[in-house]
């Protein structure tokens, strides 16, 4: 048995830097992986993903070559070259994560399964990894999530892919079939499409269901502009096709490829630490906290995707700063996002449908991509612009953009609103010209009643 101050399972986005902090404080701190750190996002989340998205995005704007008076001739993607890149950058920054955790004084990093026994009271909690029993009156949790996997019949006798094995692909798919019209699946099915494979994606009610309509018909014009076919349906059952695969709608109809992709959400990690954890749970598996990341168990803290506060990386790192630096807490969080498709997405606050549900009195502004002089300028019009504020408190309430550069023009609205800034603020701030970012401020200034 080996006693500590701190016990940190999971090194994610928010594990290190607890554990480095708490190691600076002169504590005595074991940082137990399960896996390999950097957690999702580095290994086979955002990071990963990201890098495969500049391959597609720059073999899409080849083709597009000669509407810019640029010949190319004709252009494919070396796939295993593309995956053999990406595996390499993302090596050299786990190891550079490694590294940094290995040479930090008084921090230990434990590699194995690990299980929590909780002391009830608080006063000293067990943490098994392999045979080794670890103790601390404190546990902070970075478990994460994984890929949920439905209970289709048939499921399990096919060779099926979550985004872990499909970024270990060393060939392309001839027809990789999607199922899931989230993020992960439209982010994916474009990329690969763009590599010269065929893409089907099967989605129940439509592809980006979290968003408004016009934004999911946007990207459904987008993707099937560029030759990947959107079916929608509910899956009833998948199996075998030959050399590949069949899946099987709940109307009956028939998607066959070669590859299936499951993308139909994340689940929770909690049940990873054993069935002695004693935490509570909500009905997804989520570890349920306060405002300060406490669980219901004294002295255990709950970071990042487990605790269903966010479940992307950048609210994972923020857990780790508010937890550090009391009293901050994650009430009030304006939660901001992006889906990485060509053009991509930017969310902030409420979109419209939740707008019209919150009983305020709103007021929408919006602008086409057509008529963004910067997006006209790059060839990239697809999209829209859209900011909502509130007509009687002048509060930013939230922005949808789906464009060129919208996942870094977001983040002017999110930080906005994070700060208190009332819409005029914005409205007469100085924009440049000819950026994308300048139709904020000048659609504010034409804000019209919500219908």
């Amino acid at each position: 048995m080996t006693d500590y101050d701190a016990i940190v399972i999971g090194a994610g986005q928010a594990g290190p830097g607890v554990a480095a902090d708490l190691a600076g404080r002169g504590h005595r701190v074991a940082l137990v992986e399960m896996e390999q750190v950097g957690g999702t996002c580095l290994n086979h989340g955002c990071r990963p993903t990201k890098a495969l998205r500049a391959t597609a995005v720059l073999a899409h704007q080849a083709r597009r070559g000669a509407a810019y008076g640029v010949g190319t001739g004709e252009v494919t993607v070396d796939f295993p070259r593309a995956i053999e890149r990406v595996h390499t950058l993302i090596d050299g920054m786990r190891q550079s994560l490694a590294d940094w955790v290995e040479s930090t004084a008084d921090l230990d990093l434990v590699h194995g399964r690990a299980t929590l026994v909780s002391d009830p009271e608080g006063r000293r909690h067990r943490v098994r990894v392999g045979d080794q029993e670890l103790t601390a009156p404190r546990v902070y949790l970075n478990v994460g999530a994984r890929a949920a996997v439905p209970s289709w019949p048939g499921l399990a006798d096919v060779d099926y892919l979550t985004e872990v094995e499909l970024l270990n692909l060393t060939a392309l798919p001839e027809h990789l079939v999607v199922v899931g019209g989230g993020y992960i699946g439209l982010e994916f099915g474009q990329m690969f499409r763009r590599f010269g494979a065929q893409v089907t994606i099967v989605a129940g009610g439509g592809i980006a269901g979290r968003e408004d309509e016009d934004v999911s018909a946007i990207l459904t014009e987008v993707l099937t502009g560029e030759g990947v076919t959107i079916v929608e349906g509910r899956t009833a059952r998948v199996g075998r096709s030959g050399d590949g695969i069949e899946v099987v709608l709940e109307d009956g109809q028939q998607v066959r490829g070669s590859h299936l992709l499951v993308a139909t959400g994340r689940r929770s990690n909690s049940d990873l630490l054993g069935p002695d954890h004693g935490l509570a749970t909500d009905e997804r598996g989520f570890v349920t906290i306060d405002d300060r990341f406490q669980t219901s168990v004294p002295g255990v803290w709950a970071l990042g995707d487990v605790n269903g506060h966010g479940a992307f990386t950048h609210t994972a790192y923020q857990d780790s700063q508010i937890l550090l630096a009391p009293p901050r807490t994650v009430a009030g969080r304006i939660t901001a996002y992006a889906m990485f498709t060509d053009p991509p997405l930017g969310r902030a606050g409420m979109n419209l449908r939740e707008a019209r549900a919150s009983g305020r009195r709103v007021l929408k502004a919006e602008v086409p991509m057509s008529r963004v002089s910067r997006a006209v300028l790059e060839g990239e019009t697809t999209g829209v612009m859209r900011v909502l504020v509130d007509a009687d408190t002048e509060e930013l309430l939230g922005a949808t953009i789906l464009g060129i550069g919208a996942d870094d023009i977001v983040q002017l609205i999110s930080l906005s609103m994070q700060a208190g800034v009332r819409y005029p603020a914005v409205r007469d701030a100085l924009p440049i010209h000819p950026t994308v970012a300048e139709f904020i401020p000048s659609i504010l200034g034409s804000l019209q009643p919500l219908d």
